[in-house]
């Protein structure tokens, strides 16, 4: 990066069946490619087939685990294709007319779906990069403490553990509910009020739980956490961090109606983003709290070089947080293009739509007599994972059955593992009645 071209550019940070047999493949191949070819380029937002037509996903199969890795929508998928292109055709000059101006502009996207300061967004590979970022950048003081449960991700376990063995906090441990049907709001705030302590700097949850899930009400959460920090300094108030990443997508909720300090979340989920994209939002007055990590490629390099001043409003806590080095920029780029997507069809319409397919799907598991729901009922604990047991049959056996009747499904990677459905946007509800009654079959 020359000093010209960065001055040159600082302008813009302003701005089947069993009878088909070994056939069935070749006939689904063939089915998708013309699928695929046929797809059309505009859709109706307020239509979910129209919505469904956008993605480029085997109709073959009923996609009930979209939430691992996203299929990319038809916008997605054209903004990677085009930042591609014009890196394959003269990466120097594309890179040159484009670095200053494109993290911006996602960083714009992503704080309009969030109601956020893209100030305070930073730009990152994945969840898990985002969680150690966080929490290992984390300026604590002797003798503070971690307060966490036992629901979450081996990738925010694991990011606390290197935490305490840098710093020397003291991690404790609070599990938030026993039997994750039977969760309350009242249960989660009065186990989570208990369990906070004089030396409690930082609360780390996970919002909605892979393993059973369970949705944490984050809200009343923060409200609980305001009461307990009132009477505290800036330097001992409890942060509340949140892995966001199977709330994102799908609740209707701005980061201020949360309330959290910080939210850590991958894209390539429920947003339909590109794959190997995520974020971090931090409170305004919360990024104090925090030391970035990885050296950032952003206006801090302007700096360095003399390009921009010491003083200038360029740097902010989203760009001197976001890790530098070179990405792959064709995704990151089109991160954008996924929340203008959600927004197209509008946060509410999604929220009202998965719940109502996710209230289906646990009704009818709920009625066979050989299942346990272990996901709440309610909508309001609870998102787009449905977590459950087949009496006499292994999770992964009741995966396998599924898979036989073309439906994708999946196993919790925890040590008490459950077979696990997340009807999403992509599903309807004849796709859901069919996937119930293959489960039936295994009674």
């Amino acid at each position: 990066m020359l000093r010209r071209d960065f001055l040159r550019h600082a302008g813009l940070l302003a701005g089947t069946a069993p009878a088909l047999g070994a056939l069935a493949p070749a006939i689904r191949n063939q089915r998708d490619r013309i699928f695929v070819r046929e797809r059309r380029r505009t859709f109706d937002p307020t239509s979910w087939s129209d919505i469904r037509d956008q993605f480029a996903l085997t109709r073959s199969r009923i996609h009930m685990a979209s939430f691992l890795l996203a299929s990319h929508p038809r916008p997605v998928a054209e903004a990677i294709e085009r930042h591609r292109k014009g890196f394959d055709e003269d990466p120097s000059t594309y890179w040159h007319d484009h670095f200053q101006s494109a993290e911006p502009a996602v960083r714009e996207a992503i704080g309009t779906y969030l109601d956020a300061d893209p100030a305070h967004i930073a730009l990152t590979d994945s969840t898990t990069m985002g969680l150690g970022l966080v929490y290992n950048g984390l300026v604590l003081q002797p003798g503070q403490e971690i307060l966490t449960t036992p629901h979450g991700h081996w990738s925010t376990i694991e990011s606390l553990n290197l935490c305490a063995k840098r710093s020397s906090a003291k991690i404790n441990t609070v599990a938030l509910y026993d039997d994750p049907a039977e969760t309350s709001v009242d249960m989660v705030v009065r186990r989570m009020r208990s369990s906070i302590t004089d030396r409690t700097r930082v609360l780390a949850v996970t919002w909605v739980h892979s393993s059973t899930g369970v949705k944490l009400p984050i809200s009343e959460m923060a409200d609980a956490l305001d009461d307990i920090n009132a009477g505290r300094e800036k330097e001992e108030r409890v942060l509340f961090c949140v892995d966001g990443v199977h709330g994102l997508g799908i609740e209707d909720v701005t980061v201020g109606e949360l309330g959290c300090d910080f939210l850590m979340a991958g894209t390539h989920k429920w947003m339909f983003g590109p794959r190997g994209t995520g974020l971090i939002w931090g409170r305004a007055d919360a990024w104090d709290a925090l030391d970035p990590i990885i050296p950032t490629f952003g206006p801090s390099v302007g700096v360095w070089i003399g390009a921009l001043p010491p003083d200038t409003p360029y740097i902010t806590p989203g760009t001197v947080h976001t890790p530098g080095g070179f990405h792959s920029f064709e995704h990151r780029w089109a991160v954008g293009e996924a929340f203008q997507f959600h927004l197209a069809i509008g946060k509410s319409r999604v929220q009202t739509r998965i719940h109502d397919l996710n209230t289906r799907t646990k009704e009818a598991l709920a009625s066979l007599p050989h299942v346990r729901l272990h996901t709440p009922m309610s909508a309001s604990l609870s998102a787009g994972i449905i977590c459950f047991d087949v009496r006499g049959h292994e999770p992964t056996a009741v995966v396998d059955h599924l898979r036989r009747r073309d439906i994708v499904a999946s196993t919790t990677p925890y040590r008490e593992t459950y077979a696990r459905l997340a009807p999403s946007l992509l599903n309807t509800e004849r796709e859901i009645d069919r996937t119930i009654d293959a489960i039936a079959e295994l009674s």
